[in-house]
Parts: structure tokens; sequence; C-alpha cells
């Protein structure tokens, strides 16, 4: 794999760190700056609809811009908006500054996936994206304890420098180590658009929405049910994240060879995965080392399906990915939010605390119904199921995809 791909990479895992690390930070910035918890929970919103609103937004407006140069600017908003966060004197301007540092996420995975696929042979794109959002999973299992660990420690806002500095260093490594790609056709933002509206890409989003929403309606209320189910201390609630972040690791490990493979049928097999294995959560819950392995499990077959979302959509906007690419960023956090509100109804009836686990399940079905019935409309149409980027130096095209739908 290309040296380039470790900037990406390091570059997600400073997006992923900061992503999640406010939730074990919400009491800490709530007791110094006067507030309650579930009001410092907006900052959790802050960060997500800055990353809804900037996939299109900074995707359309950089569209003219080298991938390259498009890359290291996205990271410098990234890093002003951690910068701004640390430094920010009241709650208002904290959320500002959250806003901030997640408008580049969507649209720098979007641009990051294309000029990841585009950095290597045919027939290795999905494990090259899938290197990428290796940083992301890392960042689960030794980012975001570290920075809550620390900022538990010395305050809050010397974990955002941190971050700030992690962005400083991924800017430097994507200006380094990424190659200046051949220069592409402009699309236009109209082509854009009409890519982003074809029916495939469409079910592809929403497949996201769903099949995703599914993993958050139980990782949001994770660290209650380990505690108030299984009988763990909440001293062990971090070594329990950092083993579903192993897990997502472990899924984004297998997710781009199988990709690679077979796209559709990894897709399938791993949405059908999460719901089984969901609704096994609602019973091994109650037995603390069968719990910990299915809680490894939940993120491995949950972060399976990233890989072959985000193919899938750029597949299917072979003619203009990136936009695709990006807005699969603000379905994702759909997800998120979506997911959590939908396992927080189920714990608002009463249901019980593994009642998530149910919910999360029939989203992650939901969401693999979408995608067989998206197969089944596919089935008999000419696919190329290429990206393309047009060389305008050199007259040729560069065709990047190649991963099987069937």
């Amino acid at each position: 794999m290309p040296l380039a791909l470790l900037a990406l990479a390091i570059s997600a895992f400073g997006i992923g760190t900061t992503e999640f690390v406010m939730m074990g930070l919400l009491p800490n910035v709530a007791d110094d700056l006067g507030t309650s918890v579930p009001t410092a929970g907006y900052l959790v919103s802050a960060y997500a609809l800055g990353v809804v609103i900037g996939a299109p937004l900074l995707t359309a407006l950089g569209s003219r811009i080298p991938r390259k140069r498009m890359l290291v600017a996205l990271m410098a908003v990234f890093t002003a908006g951690n910068l701004a966060s640390a430094l920010a004197p009241d709650f208002g301007l904290l959320v500002v500054g959250r806003l901030l540092a997640g408008l580049p996420h969507g649209a720098f995975f979007g641009v990051g996936a294309v000029v990841a696929a585009r950095l290597v042979r045919e027939g290795r794109q999905a494990r090259a994206v899938a290197t990428m959002f290796l940083g992301l999973t890392i960042a689960n299992i030794v980012g975001v304890p570290a920075a809550t660990s620390l900022g538990q420690r010395f305050g809050w806002r010397a974990t955002f420098l941190i971050v700030a500095v992690i962005g400083l260093v991924a800017m430097a490594s994507l200006a380094k180590l990424i190659p200046q790609l051949p220069a592409e056709e402009h699309t236009g933002l109209r082509r854009e658009l009409r890519a982003l509206a074809d029916r495939q890409v469409l079910l592809g989003l929403l497949t996201t929405v769903f099949g995703f929403a599914g993993i958050f309606a139980v990782y949001s209320y994770l660290a209650s049910m380990m505690t108030q189910v299984t009988g763990f201390a909440e001293g062990s609630v971090p070594l329990v994240l950092a083993l579903f972040g192993i897990g997502m690791t472990l899924g984004a490990l297998a997710a781009g060879p199988l990709t690679d493979r077979a796209l559709r049928p990894t897709l399938y097999g791993s949405l059908a995965a999460l719901a089984l294995v969901l609704t096994a959560f609602h019973f091994t819950a109650q037995v603390k080392w069968a719990a910990l392995v299915t809680v490894v499990l939940i993120g491995a077959v949950g972060f399976l399906t990233t890989t072959p979302l985000q193919m899938l959509v750029m597949n299917k906007a072979h003619r203009a990915p990136t936009l695709a690419a990006a807005s699969n960023q603000s379905a994702f956090n759909l997800a998120n939010a979506g997911g959590a509100w939908a396992g927080g109804l189920a714990l608002a009836a009463n249901w019980g605390w593994t009642s998530p686990t149910l919910v999360g399940a029939v989203l992650a079905a939901l969401g693999l119904a979408v995608a067989v019935v998206a197969g089944l409309l596919d089935r008999g149409t000419h696919d190329p199921s290429r990206i393309v980027a047009r060389s305008e130096d050199a007259g040729a095209t560069a065709a990047v995809g190649g991963s099987r739908l069937g």
C-alpha cells in the first residue's frame, strides 16, 4: 500500500478522536462552564450538524481545487475548529467551535476515499479506502480513551489542544506524502447533483442511514447497559469501549479484501450478521464474558458495513463520486443521531436497558431490506462499477473502482 495512505489514516485518527471524545468529557465540560450534562450534550449534536452541513457544501465549494490542496485545506479547518474549542471562553462559542470542527469531516472522507482509490491499482481500491478508515477505528481504541483520560486529568481544553496538534501533524503528512494526482475533468456541481440523485446512490445512502443506525442505537447506551445489566463497575467502561474499538478495527481489516472480492454479498452478509448479533446481545448482556465477546462482534460486523457502503455509492456515482462519498458521511452521522434517538425511545418507554439492542436489530434488518431491493433493481442494468477521473494533462482515463457487485 502507498505510504500516502498513512497520511489519510493519521487524519482519520484525529477526526475520529475529536468526534467521539466529547461523549466522555460532557460532565467535565458541564462542570467547568456551569451548565447541565444534557445541555452539554448539544456539543455532540453540534459536531454532527457540522458534518451534515459541511459534507455537501465544502465538497461543492472545493470541486475545482486539486485534491491534495483540498485535503490540506480541510484539515486546516478541522485544526482551527479544535483550537477554537480549546480556547472557547463560554458554552456558546464552544458550540461554534464544535460545529466548525465537524464541517470538514464528511468532505474529507469523501475526497479522501476518492484519492485513496486512485492511489492503488484496480482490484485493491476497497482495501485502500478501508486503510484510511483504519485511522478512525484505531482512534476508538487509543485516541478516545487517551484523550478522555487527558481531559479528566488536565481539563477538557487540553484534549482539544492535543487534537489540534494531531491536525497539524496530519496537515504536514498530507502535504508531504500525498502525490500530485493527474488533473481531473471538472464535472460541475450540476453533474455531481445528478449523480447524487441516481436511484442506486439514494438507495445506498438510505441503506447507510438504517444499517448504521442499528449500531448507534446500542453504542449510545452501551456504558449504561454494561453497568446496569451486566454488572461492570464504571471504571471498566473504558475497557469495554476499547473492545468495541478492537472489533471495529478487525471489521475494517476484513472489509477491504471482502469488498474488493464481492461488494454486494459483503454488504448483505455484514448487515444480516449485525441484525443477528444485536439480537443475541439482548440475551448475552446478562453474562459478563458473553457480553464482552458480543461487544467485539458488534464492532466487527458493524464496521464491516462501512467500506462496501462507501464503495457502493462511489461506484454508482462513478462519473462524479466525490459528492456522493461525502454525502455518505452525512448519512453515517444521520444514522448516529437517528439510532441514538430510536434507542432512547425504547428506554423512555421503560422497555428495559437491553431494549435498544432489539431496536438496533430491527434497524439493521431494514438496512438489509433496502440493500436487497437495491440489488434486485440493479440486476440486468449496465454497470461499469468504476470511479472515473479523466486526466486533462495526459488525455487518458484513470479508472478506479472495480469492486464486483454480484
